[in-house]
């Protein structure tokens, strides 16, 4: 049977203040607790529990608190493409590392 994962902005959110708010009871904080080591305003995070919305440099605050700032380093990093013969290697040897995008 095939399983398929199906991600979108909203799951992914609805995902991420659950984690969060797991991890802050798992630690015995409450909001406020929460709220006040990481600086982030008691309003900013009953609004993330509620509803997910939070600015990024807030979410990382928390997350220091929370003690998963270092999750955050995994995401779009460069992944290396998997190499299976020489001809390969060499070529990609060759490509260089763009330095722009361009309009399509």
């Amino acid at each position: 049977m095939l399983s398929f994962n199906i991600n979108t902005p909203s799951s992914v959110i609805a995902l991420l203040k659950e984690n969060f708010k797991h991890k802050r009871l798992s630690l015995n904080l409450t909001q406020e607790g929460l709220a006040n080591k990481s600086g982030v305003s008691l309003g900013s995070l009953k609004r993330f529990e509620k509803s997910g919305q939070i600015s990024l440099e807030s979410l990382l605050k928390l997350s220091v608190v929370l003690e998963c700032l270092d999750d955050f380093l995994d995401i779009a990093n460069k992944k290396e493409p998997t190499i299976d013969s020489i001809d390969e290697l060499l070529k990609s040897k060759d490509k260089a590392m763009k330095k722009r995008g361009r309009i399509k």
